[in-house]
C-alpha cells in the first residue's frame, strides 16, 4: 500500500491537473484554482447508522 493516495480531481473546482506538495504533510495543489488540500480517511463504517433524532 502506497504512503500516499491520489486523488483523481480537485475536489473544489474539479480540474485534473494536480501536483504534490511537500508541506503539508500529503497536500496536493491545483493548477487551475490553486488551492492546496489534503485527503484523509477518517475510518470505516461498519455499523448501520442511524438518524439520532429518531432515537427519542
Amino acid at each position: 500500500m502506497s504512503e500516499r493516495a491520489v486523488p483523481f480531481y480537485c475536489p473544489y473546482c474539479g480540474d485534473e491537473d494536480l501536483r504534490p506538495r511537500a508541506e503539508p504533510h500529503g497536500a496536493w495543489l491545483c493548477s487551475s484554482c490553486r488551492r492546496v488540500f489534503s485527503v484523509k480517511l477518517v475510518g470505516l463504517a461498519l455499523t448501520e447508522v442511524t438518524d439520532e433524532s429518531t432515537l427519542g
